[in-house]
C-alpha cells in the first residue's frame, strides 16, 4: 500500500461511504502500508459518565482495521467487499478525552498469504488488531476478523 492519498481524501471517502464515521467525528491522521491512525473526539462519542461510549470506541477500532484493509486491497488492484466478521475489545482505562485508533496492518508474509488465498478462492479472512490511545497512552485493545470477498464479475489480476 502506498501513502499517496491525503488523509483528508480518505476521511471524505469514509464519511461518504460509511456515514457513521462522520457522526463519530472520525478523521484520518495517516493511512499507508505501515498502518492507519484514526482520531475521534470525546464530544461526539460521550456517554453519561463523561467518557467515550464503549460502542463508539469499538466502532472506531473496527473502522481502523477496515480502512487499512480496504485501501490495501484497492492499492493491490483487488476490488473487494470488506466486512467485519467478529471482534473483541478490552478496555483498560476510561477514555475521557479525544482518542485515536491505530491499526498496524499486516506483516508482509501474512499479507502475501492473504492475497494468495483471495486470488485462489475469491474470498479470504484475516485478523487485524488496533490499539486505542488517549494522549498516546493505550486505553483499549481491539482484535477483529475481517473477510474480503471479490466483487462478482471482477477479474483478478495475477500475482
Amino acid at each position: 500500500m502506498t501513502d499517496r492519498r491525503a488523509p483528508a481524501e480518505i476521511t471524505a471517502y469514509l464519511h461518504r461511504h460509511i456515514p457513521m464515521s462522520a457522526h463519530l467525528g472520525v478523521t484520518v491522521r495517516r493511512c499507508g502500508q505501515a498502518g492507519v491512525e484514526l482520531a475521534a473526539p470525546l464530544a461526539a462519542n460521550i456517554n453519561h459518565r463523561s467518557t467515550v461510549f464503549g460502542g463508539s470506541a469499538s466502532a472506531v477500532a473496527i473502522l481502523a482495521g477496515w480502512t487499512w484493509l480496504h485501501f490495501a486491497l484497492r492499492d493491490a488492484g483487488l476490488p473487494c467487499r470488506v466486512v467485519i466478521q467478529r471482534n473483541t475489545m478490552e478496555y483498560t482505562l476510561p477514555i475521557d478525552g479525544d482518542f485515536t485508533a491505530e491499526c498496524p496492518g499486516m506483516p508482509v508474509a501474512a499479507w502475501d498469504k492473504f492475497l494468495g488465498t483471495l486470488r485462489r478462492h475469491r474470498r479470504a479472512r484475516t485478523e487485524l488488531a488496533a490499539v486505542l490511545k488517549l494522549k498516546e497512552a493505550p486505553v483499549a485493545r481491539f482484535a477483529g476478523e475481517y473477510v474480503a470477498v471479490v466483487l462478482d464479475g471482477d477479474a483478478l489480476p495475477s500475482a
